[in-house]
């Protein structure tokens, strides 16, 4: 069983910035692609930023140039530097990873349960 725990989440003022952490736990498993995803009010969840495990990233045309995505392959934990931020960027931020457990080729992925990041004007 692998859980997710993430934090970082908070209210800021348009323009500050954020750091959200999701720390990935569980036994014989072997993280693979990490990821943060977000739902607005009255929005579907969307892809922001994932890293694979050789560090190569990819970002959400919304959030290039404002966040950071990076992670701690030896804490199996990834993290989200937010800045510039707007308040379009409210939302509840989700942490998802995939992994494969030791001795198996069957990928699975897990969800976080969720951080509420608010962005006031």
């Amino acid at each position: 069983q692998v859980q997710l725990v993430e934090s970082g989440g908070g209210l800021v003022q348009a323009g500050g910035s954020l750091r959200l952490s999701c720390a990935a736990s569980g036994s014989r498993i072997s993280i693979n692609t990490m990821g943060w995803y977000r739902q607005g009010p009255g929005k579907q969840r969307e892809l922001v930023a994932t890293i694979n495990k050789s560090g190569s990233t990819d970002y959400s045309d919304s959030v290039k140039g404002r966040f950071t995505i990076s992670r701690d392959n030896a804490k199996n934990t990834v993290y989200l530097q937010m800045s510039s931020l707007k308040p379009e960027d409210t939302a509840i931020y989700y942490c998802k990873v995939y992994y494969i457990r030791y001795f198996s080729s069957v990928e699975y992925d897990v969800w976080g349960q969720g951080t509420q990041v608010t962005v006031s004007s």
